[in-house]
């Protein structure tokens, strides 16, 4: 462990980091602290044989190594209330009563991604978890219609389509295989099933059972892939860290890639932090989740950002999203 100085002296160069995102200089701890220019760079020499703090080569100045995030998480980070003002933003989602529990956290997610400049994702309940309990076809007018899925979470979605020159009694018989044949089958099993199910059996009864097929195959797959949602991407573009074309282009395709942000889904019940190699994005990042669970529906809502990042803010503003997602009712 550190003695209490050391610790001070780290605290304070993790937090000046983090807000001006430049080494900090033993003249500014000694000012804050009132030590000696000669102690401070001493402890400040410590710690970088330590691991804790690094030094980089365009000034004399120290930075926070990913060890010594750790321990500043660990042992230094204090719990803070959340602010008036970022309460007041949120409170206006969350006493929104026309919002539905979805619309609640995305716009909450999009608030927070503003007011942090970090990414902001919502990873909702694994389709295998949902079984298809009812499809159904709302015609719209002409070739337009809604293609209702239902699962028994409770979890609906819907899809415009366009079926041209289709009769509704060609659509109604399809409707009646797929819920005769694969009700109670795993979302993500739906698309499989009609391939090598469905489709040998649609063809005896429906005229144009390709077309028809192809689209409700379309709104499963579509459906499997929608439980994530990534929220300011382009934030990632406002920090320094990310000044390179290459690395920015390399992070945007990590948090596009569906498979690899799927891994960040919240394995206990706590808010946890991953930094750097910790996490599965990237090496250069932190990535803080936590899982969220309502009447209707579960998954995990992370933030990600530097691992120059506002760490006490960030999970205070995920702990109060948490709190007031999981305490919002249906239908209020």
């Amino acid at each position: 462990m550190l003695t209490e100085r050391q610790n001070e002296i780290l605290k304070l160069i993790v937090l000046e980091y983090i807000k001006l995102a430049h080494p900090v200089s033993s003249n500014l701890i000694c000012d804050t602290i009132h030590c000696s220019s000669a102690t401070v760079r001493s402890e400040m020499a410590t710690l970088e044989e330590m691991g804790l703090l690094e030094k980089t080569h365009t000034s004399s100045g120290r930075i926070p190594s990913e060890k010594g995030y750790r321990y500043y998480v660990d042992h230094l980070m204090k719990a803070k209330e959340i602010t008036g003002e970022d309460m007041l933003k949120l409170q206006t989602v969350f006493q929104n009563q026309n919002l539905a529990l979805s619309e609640c956290l995305t716009q909450s997610l999009e608030l927070i991604s503003d007011m942090t400049s970090y990414t902001s994702i919502v990873l909702g309940k694994k389709s295998h978890e949902n079984k298809l309990k009812e499809i159904s076809v709302v015609p719209i007018k002409d070739s337009h219609m809604i293609v209702i899925v239902i699962t028994d979470q409770g979890h609906v979605e819907h899809k415009d389509v366009e079926l041209p020159n289709i009769s509704q009694e060609e659509i109604k018989k399809t409707v009646s295989l797929i819920n005769d044949l694969i009700v109670g089958t795993p979302i993500d099993e739906v698309s499989s099933k009609l391939e090598f199910e469905i489709k040998p059996i649609i063809s005896r009864y429906v005229k144009e059972h390709e077309l028809i097929y192809n689209t409700f195959y379309n709104v499963f797959r579509d459906f499997t892939n929608k439980n994530i949602n990534i929220v300011g991407k382009d934030h990632i573009l406002e920090q320094p860290e990310f000044n390179s074309i290459d690395k920015v282009k390399d992070l945007f395709s990590k948090i596009d890639d569906k498979h690899l942000v799927d891994k960040i889904e919240s394995d206990n019940q706590n808010i946890s932090i991953y930094i750097g190699k910790e996490n599965k994005i990237d090496n250069d990042v932190t990535v803080i989740q936590t899982p969220y669970k309502t009447e209707s529906e579960e998954g995990t809502i992370a933030i990600v950002g530097p691992k120059r990042m506002d760490y006490d803010r960030v999970v205070t503003l995920l702990e109060y999203i948490k709190e007031n997602i999981e305490e919002k009712k249906e239908g209020e």
